[in-house]
């Protein structure tokens, strides 16, 4: 078998992709200069007074880089349809496409029943009114459906994420297997990592990594920040002072030496962030707790069995979360018990659990002052007085009046918050600290190709290009949230 180019058969495609590009790179760079240069106004008004498109040359600019973005587009979206109809015989780029099929099916359902019912969505279906929202939500999506598929469900992964193999060690992408059996996939599609493993495979199985901790520690974070918030913008007073200066004081220390403290061995051994699981962890209950008996306080029949349900549940998974092997804390001078294993449904690594609870506390007083801030300004509306009038009990304006007034805000501030917390997973990785060594997840990648850059690049620019590509849609998808939140 021969080495597989980057585009093989399509590659005639390439020359119209370099042109277009140029035109549109050009087109920006003129774009930038002319926004230096005082101009009169060039655009036109409408018969019905409304603002036409720029005339002129800046408005012939601007059509250039719209029509090169969209043949660009479209270009690319032929290297995708020739890669899935041609496999290997378009290159890499059609081997990845053609191993991708899962997710590209699942973002077309998506996006064709999203953009059907959109007008019945919400928030979510006016961010399809949004280019850069859906473009955003795209990028997200992507990661999601792969890191499924990929770390999941093992769709998309071509080789073992763990195995090494005979005479792969550092090779270069598209290189062909060697020795491969009947039934293997016959090639490494992105190269081979300094100890023969599959990069493409351990991308996509880290993915998965990513796109769990990342949201799930971002969503804990929350639950404590709008727990605390809420009423310490409420009430105010001492109780407000008090959990200010603690999420203040959380807050004077700089974000990535407090992770490397919480996540370095002597911390760990010390059982301090089990500890801190065992608070911040306990977060949610409390908060669906008060939420459900707040909006069911005067119907008994069914506030008690639904909280009996719920709360059994969520306790469940609250020490189910905390244990790990049947201990909460485990070290040298002591253990502290947990549930037995038989009952412990989720399986939690120490590791990770250490980086989920560094990522909660690190975020938790961050979005505190946020909630805190917007419960200082709801709270002296017209529609809160009314339900104090009501009779209406402090955790239920809370909960049901000024919360639900200030999702727009906390939406934005999530979506921004997952690409954050998506880059500290990265650095720890990068750093070697948290998950273990041989995670796939991309930071721990990057670190491992870092030492051989100039000479074997592709180990470490794969993961790279994947974390940039996985922020930069979650800060497109904020913008998009942001441009519909702001018109309603």
């Amino acid at each position: 078998m021969e080495q597989l180019t980057w585009t093989g058969a399509l590659s005639p495609l390439n020359f119209a992709l370099y042109i277009t590009l140029a035109i549109l790179l050009a087109g920006i760079i003129a774009q930038m200069l002319l926004g230096l240069v005082p101009q009169g106004s060039t655009r036109a008004v409408s018969a019905d007074g409304t603002m036409a498109a720029d005339q002129g040359f800046s408005g012939l600019v601007g059509k250039v880089v719209s029509y090169a973005f969209l043949a660009t587009l479209g270009i690319v979206v032929l290297y995708l349809l020739g890669g899935v109809a041609m496999g290997t015989d378009a290159g890499i780029i059609g081997g990845m496409a053609r191993q991708l099929v899962p997710v590209w099916i699942a973002l077309a359902v998506t996006f064709a029943v999203s953009i059907m019912f959109k007008r019945k969505l919400g928030l979510y279906g006016k961010l399809f009114d949004s280019t850069v929202g859906m473009i955003g939500f795209g990028l997200v999506m992507f990661w999601v459906f792969a890191g499924f598929f990929g770390g999941v469900l093992e769709m998309i992964v071509t080789h073992d994420t763990l195995s090494q193999t005979s005479g792969m060690k550092n090779k270069l992408p598209g290189t062909p297997l060697r020795g491969a059996e009947e039934g293997d996939f016959q090639w490494f599609l992105l190269g081979g990592d300094n100890l023969a493993r599959d990069v493409f495979s351990r991308l996509f199985d880290g993915a998965w990594v990513v796109v769990v901790i990342a949201p799930l520690a971002t969503v804990f974070a929350f639950m404590v920040g709008i727990t605390l918030g809420l009423p310490a913008g409420y009430y105010g007073g001492r109780l407000d002072t008090i959990l200010s200066f603690l999420a203040n004081l959380i807050l004077a220390f700089p974000v990535i030496l407090l992770f490397f403290l919480l996540v370095t061995p002597e911390i760990v051994a010390t059982g301090i962030p089990s500890y801190m699981a065992m608070i911040l962890f306990f977060f949610p209950v409390v908060f669906f707790c008060v939420l459900l008996n707040s909006r069911f306080y005067t119907q008994p029949a069914i506030r008690t069995p639904l909280l009996i349900v719920v709360l059994g549940g969520l306790f469940w998974a609250y020490l189910s979360l905390i244990t790990n092997n049947g201990a909460i804390v485990s070290n040298d001078s002591y253990t502290l018990p947990g549930i037995p294993q038989a009952l412990d449904w989720i399986a939690m690594p120490s590791e990770t659990l250490v980086v989920f609870v560094s990522v909660v506390f690190v975020n938790s007083p961050t979005v505190f002052r946020i909630v805190r801030g917007l419960a200082l300004d709801i709270k002296t509306r017209d529609y809160v007085a009314a339900a104090q009038t009501r009779g209406e009990g402090p955790w239920y304006i809370m909960l049901w009046e000024i919360l639900p007034n200030a999702r727009g805000p906390l939406i934005v501030d999530f979506c921004l918050r997952i690409g954050y917390t998506t880059i500290l997973l990265g650095t720890l990785g990068f750093f070697g600290l948290g998950l273990e060594s041989e995670s796939p997840d991309w930071g721990t990648t990057i670190n491992a190709g870092r030492r051989l850059l100039s000479i074997y690049p592709h180990a470490a620019i794969a993961p790279a290009v994947c974390l940039l590509t996985l922020v930069l849609g979650l800060n497109l998808l904020a913008d998009g949230l942001r441009e519909e939140s702001l018109r309603d």
